[in-house]
Parts: C-alpha cells; sequence; structure tokens
C-alpha cells in the first residue's frame, strides 16, 4: 500500500515521533493513522522501559505559585541531557507537573515511598471497617487490599490520576514523555506548600 506524504506528515505532528518510524507505523496499520498512532505509542512505551534504567543527572527545579499566593510547589525532575533540560516541551511537563503537585497534593513519588508502617497501619483500619460492616476475616482482607490501592491512588504522584487528563496516571504520562523525548525521566523530589498548613 502506498504512504502518502501528509498522512506521514499528519502522524509525526500527532505523535512527535521520527518520519520513518511513522512511515513504517502507517504501512503496519495499512494507511490507519489513528491504529498507526497506537502502534507508536506501543512502540514508544517499550522503549520507555528500557530508557528506565538511564542514570539522570541533568534537569531542572520547577517552581509554582498558585494564584492568590496560598499554595507552592517546588519540584525537581531529572533527565539524562541538559539539551533535554533546557528543551521546551520537558520545561512544559514538568511545569505541568508542579501544578498537578498543588492540585492534588500527594505525600509520596512512588508506592516504594510509602513506608511499610504507613502502609501496614491504612491496611489494618481498613480490615477493621470492613470486619466492622459485617465482612468475614478473608473477604475483609480482600476490601482492605482495594481500599489500600485506593489510598495510593490519592496520595502517590506517580499513582494519581492526571488532572488535565483523568484517564492517564501520571506514571503512564512520564512514561509518554520518556518516548517521546527519547531520554528517562525521574521525579526526583518535591515539596508542596500551603499557607497556614505545616508538616
Amino acid at each position: 500500500m502506498e504512504i502518502k506524504s501528509d498522512q506521514v506528515r499528519e502522524l509525526r505532528e500527532r505523535s512527535k515521533a521520527g518520519m520513518m518510524d511513522c512511515k513504517k507505523a502507517l504501512v503496519e496499520a495499512n494507511g490507519n493513522i489513528e491504529k498507526a498512532a497506537e502502534i507508536l505509542r506501543e512502540k514508544g512505551l517499550v522503549k520507555a522501559l528500557k530508557k528506565a534504567s538511564r542514570v539522570t543527572k541533568e534537569g531542572i527545579i520547577e517552581s509554582y505559585i498558585h494564584q492568590g499566593s496560598k499554595i507552592g510547589v517546588l519540584l525537581e525532575v531529572n533527565c539524562e541531557t541538559d539539551f533535554v533540560a533546557r528543551n521546551e516541551m520537558f520545561k512544559s511537563f514538568v511545569h505541568d507537573l508542579a501544578l498537578h503537585i498543588a492540585a492534588s497534593n500527594p505525600l509520596y513519588i512512588s508506592i516504594e515511598d510509602v513506608p511499610a508502617e504507613v502502609a501496614e497501619k491504612e491496611k489494618e483500619i481498613y480490615i477493621k471497617q470492613a470486619e466492622n460492616e459485617g465482612k468475614p476475616e478473608n473477604i475483609a482482607k480482600k476490601i482492605a487490599e482495594g481500599r489500600l490501592n485506593k489510598y495510593y491512588e490519592e496520595n502517590v504522584l506517580l499513582e494519581q490520576s492526571y488532572i488535565r487528563d483523568p484517564d492517564k496516571k501520571i506514571g503512564d504520562l512520564i512514561k509518554e514523555k520518556i518516548a517521546t523525548i527519547g531520554e528517562n525521566i525521574v521525579v526526583k523530589r518535591f515539596c508542596r506548600y500551603a499557607l497556614g498548613e505545616y508538616n
């Protein structure tokens, strides 16, 4: 099947992938731009997973102050090269992450960052709640697991739904950016300030 240059151009604009990658995806998808975009995303996410172990020593520290100066965020996001750290797409992405943190108030970056005693305490509370609702012990434990996952979705940055696209988790958004930019990206640390609140 012949792939037209305007199809390649449209897919390239949508996916930010290279010309040859776009053409190959269009050939694989028999000219269907939607399917080709899906193919590129799948291949990009596979590449992103391979890049996740690479060292990140560059990056930026972003500050965000919400309107009215009542909430502020300092956020460090690392990448592999200074070239990407100065890239407008990367800067914009980090700014969006800072805005998300201001709005969603995560307590931890990843599930691994949640102290074991915090997770255990939450789980105990959820088991007791389920037992108080009259659930048998084995069912109470399953309910507690579900509620613990909900706790992670509310309090762990990488598990939270992105405020601008609730169908995506922040972790998935980062994987997409790794695929698009071509470098590993790591949220290193953040601090969220709310006027009158102290940690």
